[in-house]
């Protein structure tokens, strides 16, 4: 019996995933794809959007998700029970496609096909990171090599570990294929300066250029990379550590009521993410006036937003997941909203 083969689509917060997740699901041609998604937090926005798409071809059964934790950090918990579940169907999926938590490593999900219940009829067919081209080219993931030293010369002791680079460096050193989303907000210079980096890697890959997350799913799916044969070639700042926490980081949901207008709510969003240097912003509100609600994503103080309908769940209620790093406090973030 063939293994059946599953796609590993991760990247760090606002990167991209999701969309690319979305094409790929809308370019799918009738194949039979599951769809397992992993959010760091409590409510699950990627999934309800995905689940929206109404792209015949995705039954929301076929969309599983997975809130509350990071798969590389529940992996008998949530994983592998999961993807049992979706081997023991009368049908099982031909393809199954998992996209993680922005915050998540990859190297202990892979590990985790190992595991005997799932080794024997599942094979990790490629580990795809997508990549934030402007918050690359911004310096996001890269500390002042400068500005390190002269803390060091002041307090020897300080630990000037970036948590942000190591996340972004293991999903990096993890890939099979690389896509360097968001082509379209970089000029030639700071293209050409994200892809020298790229390939500056000690684990070397294809880099692929997107925007918008387009890409033929014949690009990402059939690698047969069998990437759970091949870990030892794919490190990571945490081999060899017994576990993995994200104290690093911190979540919370922010409840928005109906918000005046547009223009006034992405407003006072910019300004809280430059305020408390928030790294991730997704969620929805309700706008005066309006029968739609308003989607919004951010990445820093990068705002994207759109009318989409409301679940049936949520009708009315506004939400805000917001991440940032350990310290964001929810009590400020709300006053410097409110106070906008």
């Amino acid at each position: 019996m063939s293994k059946i083969p599953v796609t590993i689509i991760t990247g760090f917060l606002g990167a991209g995933k999701t969309t690319l997740l979305r094409h790929l699901i809308e370019q799918s041609n009738g194949r039979r794809i599951a769809i397992v998604v992993n959010e760091f937090g409590s409510l699950g926005i990627d999934g309800e959007t995905l689940r929206g798409c109404s792209i015949p071809n995705c039954p929301e059964e076929d969309i599983v998700e997975l809130t509350n934790g990071c798969l590389c950090c529940t992996v008998a918990d949530d994983f592998i029970p999961t993807m049992e579940a979706l081997l023991d169907r009368p049908q099982p999926p031909e393809h199954i496609v998992i996209e993680t938590s922005g915050l998540a490593l990859p190297k202990p999900l892979l590990k985790a096909f190992g595991w005997p219940s799932v080794r024997t009829r599942m094979t990790v067919d490629g580990v795809i990171t997508v990549v934030d081209g402007p918050a690359v080219a911004a310096g996001r993931f890269a500390d002042d090599p400068e500005a390190v030293a002269r803390q060091r010369e002041e307090d020897s002791s300080l630990d000037h570990d970036n948590p942000l680079e190591e996340v972004y460096e293991d999903q990096l050193d993890s890939a099979d294929l690389v896509v360097l989303n968001k082509t379209d907000l970089l000029d030639d210079a700071a293209l050409a300066a994200v892809e020298e980096a790229l390939a500056g890697r000690q684990r070397r890959v294809r880099v692929i250029r997107a925007r918008e997350g387009q890409v033929d799913p014949a690009v990402l799916l059939g690698l047969s990379a069998a990437a759970e044969d091949d870990l030892a070639a794919r490190p990571s700042h945490h081999d060899g550590a017994d576990d993995h926490e994200h104290d690093d980081f911190t979540s919370f949901v922010m409840p928005l009521g109906a918000q005046e207008s547009v223009e006034v709510f992405v407003a006072r969003l910019e300004r809280v993410a430059l305020a408390h240097d928030v790294l991730r912003m997704k969620g929805y509100t309700p706008i005066a006036g309006k029968t739609l609600r308003l989607g919004v994503q951010a990445v820093g103080s990068r705002i994207r937003h759109a009318f989409e309908p409301w679940g049936n769940a949520t009708k009315g209620k506004g939400r805000l997941v917001v991440i940032g790093l350990h310290g964001l406090d929810p009590v400020a973030v709300q006053h410097s909203f409110d106070a906008g």
